[in-house]
């Protein structure tokens, strides 16, 4: 039987994320089919979808070791014991979960990269420049013999930003399970009016411009608040800014888990995602299946994956945005119409379809 190792990095250091779901998705369909066997390169890993996967160090000893000033932190042990699989080259492709070349020169099997989105590349301004992030990449797809891109954007990023052979490259979107229904969990004294935003706020995830927005329409809605839920606390100078818009009492965030995510987006008056660019977009199909009115940032990426189903700002005029909101406060007919649509757009985007496109691209390479 074929075996995939999967190594460390996303599992290392994601509790919860797109990015290391993604690779857990693929993993769990891999029990169900038995076509395929798979490593994952992880003595411990604190990530919650591989929680009920053997780990050597996930013992209470384990764990104090890796967390005692006297051990190694997890993500340099993981990175040991993946270097350690490698060499003993029991496996018939390599797939990373990030863009770490720790394992350049040392692969003797093929390897898949996936390619999230080119962001660093399209908007290197809103980066420091001692990111390694870009070079990274770059030196994941220079050394691959088989690409994943997730949007046909990210796609046409990949060949403008990159010398990559687009034979390399296969377009797989994400997919989400449209079978299974959603568990929900109660979040207590919950506002009863408000806006989600979830995930990272750094600069080209345009959230500043959405807090200009959400001010202006407090100003005459003075009930509503936003939401924020991923991306770590509130940094410093969100902090600021949210004190000096006198937003304090109207802006709290919440750390939650899926099911209180499903919850989130079930009751908020819309998802709002004013990011620049993207490569996919996955938090606008969690929202289409939690029923939950999807804003986008009128962007490529977006267009491609939201089409119909979703309603369009321009990314740069918080007007634009403010008068969106304003319409999906007071207009219960268009929320409904953005919910249903939502519902019928993410018949696009089976989980199914996103696996077996992945398996077929692994049977390519074998």
């Amino acid at each position: 039987m074929p075996k995939i190792l999967f190594d460390h990095q996303k599992f290392s250091t994601q509790h919860y994320g797109g990015i290391s779901r993604y690779f857990a998705n693929i993993i769990q369909n891999m029990k169900v089919s038995s076509e395929f066997d798979y490593t994952i390169g992880c003595l411990y890993s604190p990530n919650h979808y591989i929680k009920n996967e053997q780990q050597l160090l996930n013992s209470k000893l384990g764990r104090f070791f890796l967390n005692s000033k006297y051990g190694g932190k997890t993500y340099k042990i993981n990175k040991k014991y993946c270097e350690y699989l490698i060499s003993k080259n029991n496996f018939d492709i390599f797939h990373p979960t990030y863009y770490d070349p720790y394992f350049l020169g040392k692969v003797k099997k093929p390897v898949v990269v996936t390619i999230h989105d080119m962001t660093h590349e399209r908007l290197p301004e809103y980066f420091w420049s001692e990111d390694d992030l870009t070079r990274n990449k770059r030196l994941n797809i220079e050394v691959a013999d088989s690409i994943i891109a997730i949007s046909e954007t990210t796609k046409r990023d990949l060949i403008a930003y990159s010398n990559v052979d687009p034979q390399k490259i296969t377009v797989i979107y994400h997919g989400i399970d449209l079978e299974v229904p959603l568990s929900f969990q109660e979040i207590p004294k919950l506002a009863k009016r408000y806006f989600l935003y979830v995930g990272d706020r750094s600069g080209y995830k345009n959230f500043y411009r959405f807090l200009d927005a959400f001010h202006r329409l407090s100003l005459t809605e003075p009930d509503i608040e936003m939401i924020l839920t991923g991306g770590g606390k509130i940094a410093l100078a969100d902090e600021e800014l949210i004190h000096r818009l006198k937003l304090k009492e109207k802006v709290k965030h919440l750390n939650v888990t899926d099911e209180q995510l499903n919850y989130l987006y079930k009751n908020a008056i819309a998802f709002v995602y004013p990011s620049l660019h993207e490569g996919f977009g996955l938090p606008v199909l969690e929202a289409f299946k939690a029923e939950c009115p999807v804003l986008l940032s009128d962007t490529e990426c977006f267009r491609e994956i939201g089409a119909e189903a979703v309603a369009y700002f321009d990314a740069y005029d918080f007007n634009s945005l403010e008068e969106l909101m304003r319409k999906l406060l007071n207009d219960t007919i268009y929320r409904q119409f953005l919910i249903e649509s939502g519902k019928e757009r993410l018949k696009d985007f089976p989980l199914d379809l996103s696996l077996q496109k992945t398996f077929d691209l692994y049977r390519s390479l074998l």
